[in-house]
């Protein structure tokens, strides 16, 4: 669904942040709505980031098994 927004503010704000960042319209909402929602993701308690990270390990699933040292030493060329 289209986003349709009829508020002067917003429209003031989103004039000013056309000046200043030099873009269109669609790009300046655009980068102001990925900001916002990268200082939520930011913000979010350590509890809640270690329960993300906890649950994409869970799904990532164990390591395989074999030598993690000798792979990694072979990765950087070394013996």
């Amino acid at each position: 669904m289209p986003l349709y927004i009829k508020d002067p503010e917003v429209d003031k704000l989103t004039e000013e942040l056309i000046t200043l960042t030099k873009t269109s319209k669609v790009d300046a909402v655009k980068t102001a709505l990925k900001h916002e929602i990268a200082n939520r993701k930011g913000s979010l308690s350590i509890r809640e980031r270690l329960a993300k990270s906890l649950q994409m390990a869970r799904a990532a699933g164990p390591f395989a098994s074999g030598d993690h040292k000798r792979e990694t030493d072979e990765m950087w060329g070394e013996d």
